[in-house]
């Protein structure tokens, strides 16, 4: 997925990260944004968001990705922040299994506020940290089958799978919006020929008439 500084996009796509504090998403966000990554835990405050132009298929895309940035904490999400949002990376920390266990909390809430279409990465993050694992694979793979969700895990440590993700988010995104965009041209085909084929009938009456007509006349 290559990225591009241009202004020119052909559409902007709106991606949420949410998931319990201290599960990652600020560094997450920062590792696939900037390429940078902080060992210290220093929660912000306010929604944060990086922008970048992304090639997806061909397709010029203004990816806008936000970040609660602490809001989780006091529970102080509001639909503002998921306004607007056709994608969503879930995550979850594999060492806590805690917040594996209100994954389903935030799923609700998701899917409340920001539809049920929207395309939701679910993330088991820190998989550097293998040795201390609290969430097994199967089960992050299990409840993803269950809802319908993709599923990775990653570290934003050693950006395993960060940019697979942001990346297969944005792939599902643009097939969708190809998927509805085919769904409408198909529509509006039909349509057309509805009134092609209404035209039609009163033509061919008209048609019937005038020959009678000359048929009239001829004899």
């Amino acid at each position: 997925m290559a990225r591009k500084k241009d202004t020119e996009y052909d559409y902007m796509s709106k991606i949420v990260v949410i998931g319990d504090a201290g599960v990652g998403k600020s560094n997450i966000l920062a590792r696939f944004a900037r390429r940078e990554f902080c060992m210290e835990f220093r929660p912000n405050i306010g929604f944060e968001f990086a922008t970048m132009i992304l090639k997806v298929e061909g397709k010029m895309v203004k990816a806008q990705i936000w970040d609660t940035a602490g809001q989780e904490r006091s529970r102080a999400i509001t639909s503002q922040y998921y306004r607007g949002a056709v994608g969503a990376l879930l995550v979850y920390d594999i060492t806590k299994r805690q917040t594996f266990d209100n994954i389903e909390r935030w799923l609700r809430q998701l899917r409340e506020l920001a539809g049920s279409d929207i395309v939701i990465m679910l993330a088991g993050n820190k998989s550097d940290l293998n040795h201390i694992r609290a969430v097994p694979v199967e089960d992050g793979q299990a409840f993803a089958d269950k809802e319908g969700l993709l599923f990775l895990e990653t570290s934003a440590l050693d950006a395993t799978n960060i940019e697979r993700a942001f990346q297969t988010i944005l792939i599902q995104i643009n097939h969708i919006k190809r998927l509805r965009a085919l769904a409408l041209a198909a529509r509006e085909s039909a349509a057309a020929a509805s009134r092609r084929s209404q035209g039609t009938t009163v033509d061919v009456a008209e048609a019937l008439g005038s020959a009678k007509k000359m048929w009239c006349c001829s004899t």
